[in-house]
């Protein structure tokens, strides 16, 4: 039995209520066991103590729009890049990505069975894993990268064993790819309901899959396996179709209209934002030459309409869960989304449950983390600073002193 002592610390919860100062949190081998004054709680004589004495202590981060195994490169690398080498990089993805302080993340396309088996096997350090395998898309749509030379831009979604092909058309194909997916061990299924920004052949506003579609994926997933569908859903039209579909959460959500604020707010529908994103994409293209022309000038075009979208959304009630869209930007970075969040009206406290208790309510995992309370998996973070007088101080990995997942310490520099 392995007990660890943390003391000194200024507690935020995850639930929203005010910071506890000189808190105590003591943990029991994988679990919070208690929490209160440190002359409250029963510490065995083994137990380790870490002193946060004028530090932040929170729940471990979540982000619940991530692709573990991509990280955007110029069509010239990836196209000469061997095929199994994304497999060894996607190792640094993880480890950056939880020294961040982020433990749990949903992978949104690209990462298979065997990559979230290293992680819990603890072959590799990283996020404890929800996986999509590979997302469903239309002939042309969003997740088909098929150029008019021949040659998939991206080579992401390639078929091999555990990564089934996503592209399917009628809802016999779409019933049999989700099943495929399944098999191959997705937690969560993940389709393109519209166009998107980094696509060669379609723009964000095109609606892609018909409503029957999408309500055959549901039907798959959740009534025969208990599992979510994740909508990539950017036009207004492709939103409201997947909302009505029964769709889980709404990854992107750039054109919202008022219809389908009202729709998401009815069906209690998620809204992942990743905000992140396009500006991203921008700066990837201006700064590193990594992004085609047509995904910059559809970023452009859309940033505005994004951050309009969610800022009403937001201020509509819709429940907001935070996702980056990692692997379009660089792993290790998600947390600058926060600060995005914050700049369409949420305030820093809201920012942090998004990341956190409602992260965790998303994927389905709100009775295990997302919060500091008995119980619950010792899912940790002490930060150098209060995150609700400057939420951008998370931006800086180097403020992230201590990163606890499940009991075990992955970073200390306390």
């Amino acid at each position: 039995m392995e007990n660890t002592l943390i003391k000194n610390g200024t507690l935020i919860d995850g639930k929203g209520n005010d910071p506890i100062t000189n808190a105590s949190v003591l943990i029991q081998d994988d679990k919070i066991q208690a929490i209160g004054p440190e002359a409250e709680l029963k510490a065995a004589d083994n137990t380790s103590v870490i002193d946060a004495e004028g530090k932040y202590v929170l729940p471990g981060f979540i982000d619940t729009h991530v692709h573990m195994m991509l990280e955007m490169k110029s069509m010239q690398k990836t196209l000469t890049t061997p095929f199994s080498y994304r497999f060894y990089e996607s190792v640094h993805y993880l480890e950056r990505t939880i020294q961040t302080g982020i433990t749990s993340v949903r992978d949104a396309g690209f990462a298979d069975a065997g990559l979230k088996q290293a992680v819990n096997d603890e072959l590799v350090k990283g996020p404890r894993m929800q996986i999509s395998i590979n997302p469903l898309t239309i002939t042309g749509g969003h997740g088909d990268h098929w150029m008019r030379s021949g040659v998939d831009a991206y080579l992401t979604g390639v078929d091999h064993p555990g990564m089934p092909n996503g592209v399917c058309d009628g809802t016999e194909e779409v019933r049999k790819t989700v099943r495929k997916m399944l098999r191959a061990g997705a937690d969560v299924i993940k389709v393109h309901a519209t166009g998107g920004v980094t696509s060669p052949t379609d723009h964000p506003e095109f609606t892609q899959f018909t409503q029957e579609e999408l309500e055959v994926m549901v039907e798959e997933a959740s009534f025969r396996k208990g599992k979510k569908v994740m909508a990539h859903a950017q036009g207004s039209e492709g939103i409201k179709n997947a909302i009505r579909a029964g769709i889980h959460s709404i990854e992107h959500g750039i054109f919202l209209d008022d219809e389908a604020i009202e729709l998401m707010i009815k069906n209690g529908t998620y809204l992942v934002p990743t905000l992140l994103a396009p500006v991203a994409v921008l700066e990837d293209g201006e700064n590193e030459g990594n992004m085609s022309e047509y995904a910059m000038e559809k970023s452009r075009e859309v940033i505005e309409h994004h951050r309009e979208s969610i800022k009403r959304a937001y201020e509509a009630g819709v429940t907001i869960a935070m996702g980056t869209d990692a692997g379009v930007m660089k792993h290790g970075t998600n947390l600058r989304e926060l600060g995005l969040m914050c700049d369409i009206g949420m305030s820093p406290m809201d920012a942090l449950i998004a990341t956190t208790k409602t992260a965790a309510e998303c994927l389905g995992w709100g009775e295990y983390t997302g919060t500091v309370e008995e119980g619950k998996w010792a899912d940790l973070v002490i930060v150098d600073k209060n995150p609700l007088e400057d939420i951008r101080l998370l931006e800086n990995e180097k403020n992230i002193l201590f990163v606890m997942k499940e009991g075990k310490v992955y970073k200390s520099t306390l």
